[in-house]
């Protein structure tokens, strides 16, 4: 475990500003990361208030243990080394009926990302590892060597939008009958090897979108995000709000469209004479209509927030 867990926390202000804190309520960080957020959420609170933070990266729950020895030894702070497709579980565990907010900050953290050896990146030599989990046993190196020509089509065209999916697939098949895929420098040359050279020239690097359906496919990242949403608006107080930072658009949809639904009300059977009072209202309501960006000056300060988009919905 490395010690140096920098991460420049994106929309920190507006996403905490967001969640309307109250002062002795009770928080939940579910990305905990560099703990930016976390310290950000803490600050705000009174003796009464309370943050649990999540994180499957055992890194980022060692480096939070050493920053906030103080808070979570006053019980102000509970570190939970888990998914946060938990939520409903870990609250239930520590006799929580809900909390007043709820925060997301999706994707990957810098830290893992600059950490060459946990082979996110495309742009340094690295086993094939992306886990965020590193306890659990489904690595890249597995997806990349072990599953079939067809599941790799279908994460490189569903999860990285990559329009030469079967190319680099069939890359990959070729390769993998005579060696071992072992490293993200040799992955990056098969998928090379699968786009056309005039489309390499433009658009940024040709493995980014097969990296990121790789990872997403090792973590389950869109399916957690389904789980945890669902858990996350049925454990808010009344008043109490979610916020969610996503990075990408298929993060983006899945916030977008269950955002929607949850505040949406169920229309009447036509003809169905209904006095005003009885007329069925929303549990839920978006607190923007549309999405909050980081600041001209955040992003010059900071690139990876060019992206970033922020939803919030709240409990009626």
């Amino acid at each position: 475990m490395t010690d140096d867990f920098n991460h420049v926390t994106v929309l920190l202000n507006e996403a905490v500003e967001q969640l309307a804190i109250k002062p002795a309520g009770i928080y939940v960080d579910m990305t905990l990361g560099g703990g930016g957020h976390t310290a950000h959420l803490l600050e705000q609170l009174n003796d009464e208030g309370r943050v649990i933070a999540f994180d499957q990266d055992e890194t980022a729950i060692r480096h939070a243990e050493k920053r906030f020895e103080k808070e979570i030894a006053s019980g102000k702070l509970q570190l939970v080394h888990r998914n946060f497709r938990y939520l409903t579980q870990t609250l239930t565990e520590n006799g929580l009926l809900g909390v007043d907010g709820i925060l997301y900050d999706l994707g990957v953290s810098s830290p893992q990302f600059d950490d060459a050896k946990r082979g996110f990146t495309y742009r340094m030599d690295a086993p094939l590892d992306m886990r965020m989990d590193q306890s659990q046993p489904l690595t890249a190196e597995t997806i990349v060597n072990e599953w079939d020509f067809n599941d790799l089509v279908r994460i490189f065209k569903r999860y990285g939008e990559e329009r030469f999916a079967k190319q680099i697939a069939r890359a990959i098949e070729q390769k993998r009958k005579t060696e071992r895929i072992t490293r993200t420098l040799e992955l990056v040359d098969l998928i090379k090897a699968g786009i056309p050279a005039a489309t390499r020239r433009t658009g940024g690097h040709p493995a980014k979108r097969v990296f990121q359906a790789i990872r997403i496919a090792v973590n389950d990242e869109l399916g957690a995000i389904e789980d945890s949403l669902e858990q996350a608006l049925q454990a808010l107080n009344p008043d109490g709000r979610v916020a969610v930072i996503t990075f990408q658009s298929l993060e983006d949809r899945i916030v977008k469209v269950m955002f929607k639904e949850a505040s949406s009300v169920k229309e009447p059977p036509a003809n169905l004479p209904i006095l005003p009072d009885d007329l069925p209202t929303a549990d839920y309501a978006l607190v923007n209509r549309k999405p909050i960006y980081p600041s001209e000056a955040e992003l010059a300060a900071n690139p990876r927030a060019h992206s970033a988009k922020l939803r919030v919905i709240k409990r009626l």
